[in-house]
């Protein structure tokens, strides 16, 4: 029996759109607009000014703040400006505009590092860190900070392979194309926690997949197993992942590191062993273009600083006039107001929907069903949690753990009221870690 975990939602998950359909790389655009904010942290700091010949894989973006990644140039070419642009976030950040001269000239400090055995855990940290790797299964955390907090804690690896969200199978066809590179990567992972075995987890609509992988495993291989998931949303969700697998719980506000687990997904692999194996720092993100507006949904890997409109443009267009974009999935994607908003690490889809998937309620109402509690994945209390935020009630919220939600969407999508649950509670948060800010402050 496939493995799974409390709550959760099945929704159509859309993905023979484009769950066949092979990556095809587009040309590098003529201009690239690189944010110096692509990962959970502190920005980046420009390292280049307007007027500077720029080579493909140069740094051109640093941080000495410890949760921070590196940022690199996708092109080569001259850059024409450094000043605030819109970001997939809503707000304006500092970036790097370069003019693509379509020469590729790599930088020179992109070389092969040499085999995996012969570099030390330090040596592969720190070219994970000077790669920019970050999480590319959605929160863009630095893989080298992650992997540094969990040294010495961490007795099991778990490859998240899931890809619950509908409509992205980015990440399923990086599995089918890919898999030396993903293996490559957890090697390299194993050797750095000084594990001897790992553990892959795949949903089972994905088992085209399993046996690719398992293919790519040497023979009669016992370090790195396979896993078969129970497909269901949000199976991928780190706590959620780590509860399938090993039946850990990890506590209230702590780090998978806690009950002994590490948990990276198949890109973030692959992009591990690409930056020991030749040098590449990451440049380059294999997007899904799909949704009911894109006139032919395809999955495309794009340079870094790609505008959204030329992924649009090399799906066909739009069908007709899309009412909602997303970067990301539709359940946990961030909806956006402009098609030149530019791919940025963690982009793995841009969806296009149209008039007549619009469920928007002007009157939301809560019929106290108690749907959002029966699917929460987290144990919460939706249904409590938006009433005590409509009160102001914040003592009570944080006695309700409202921190915990992971905002995966599951209450706003069964909710029958149509009641902004998600959206609500991610506001929560913030309010909440902006008031336990200021009393610190304070107490100072």
């Amino acid at each position: 029996m496939a493995l799974t975990f409390r709550g959760g939602v099945h929704p159509d998950d859309k993905k023979e759109l484009t769950r066949k359909k092979a990556f095809e790389t587009i040309p590098a655009p003529a201009t690239v607009v690189i944010p110096m904010l692509m990962h959970i942290g502190q920005p980046c700091q420009p390292l280049v000014a307007k007027g500077n010949k720029v080579k493909l894989g140069q740094k051109i973006g640093e941080s000495t703040a410890p949760i921070s990644a590196p940022i690199h140039s996708s092109v080569s070419g001259t850059v024409v400006a450094v000043e605030p642009r819109l970001h997939p976030n809503g707000n304006m950040v500092m970036s790097v505009v370069i003019e693509n001269d379509f020469n590729d000239t790599l930088d020179e400090s992109v070389r092969p590092h040499g085999s995996v055995e012969s570099l030390s855990a330090d040596e592969l940290i720190r070219i994970i860190r000077e790669a920019g790797i970050v999480g590319l299964g959605g929160a863009a955390f630095p893989t080298h900070a992650k992997i540094q907090s969990g040294l010495g804690k961490v007795d099991t690896l778990i490859i998240n392979c899931a890809e619950c969200e509908p409509y992205i199978t980015s990440g399923h066809r990086t599995m089918l194309e890919r898999p030396e590179e993903i293996i490559g990567g957890i090697r390299v992972l194993m050797k750095i926690y000084r594990l001897d075995s790992a553990i892959i987890a795949i949903e089972s609509n994905k088992l085209d997949a399993v046996r690719v992988l398992e293919k790519a495993l040497p023979q009669k291989s016992s370090q790195i197993k396979i896993k078969v998931l129970k497909t269901k949303y949000p199976q991928g969700a780190e706590k959620q992942l780590i509860y399938t697998v090993t039946g850990r719980e990890v506590p209230p506000g702590q780090l998978p590191a806690a009950v002994g687990c590490a948990v990276f997904n198949q890109d973030t692999c692959a992009a591990i062993h690409n930056a020991v194996t030749t040098g590449m720092p990451l440049v380059t993100r294999g997007v899904t273009v799909s949704g009911s507006a894109i006139a032919n949904p395809k999955n495309i890997i794009c340079r870094i600083g790609t505008p959204l409109s030329e992924l649009a443009a090399a799906a066909g267009g739009y069908r007709e006039e899309p009412f909602k974009l997303i970067m990301g999935g539709p359940m946990m994607g961030v909806a956006l107001t402009d098609v030149e908003i530019p791919v940025i690490k963690n982009t793995n889809a841009f969806l296009a929907f149209s008039q007549y998937e619009d469920v928007y309620s002007e009157h939301p109402t809560c019929i106290r069903c108690g749907r959002c509690v029966k699917v929460c994945p987290m144990n919460l209390l939706p249904i409590y949690m938006h009433m005590y935020y409509q009160k102001d009630m914040f003592d009570e919220l944080e006695k309700l753990n409202v921190s915990d939600c992971i905002e995966c969407g599951c209450c706003s999508y069964t909710c029958p009221g149509r009641l902004f649950l998600t959206q609500t509670f991610r506001v929560a948060k913030a309010r909440l870690r902006k008031r336990a800010l200021e009393s610190k402050k304070e107490a100072n």
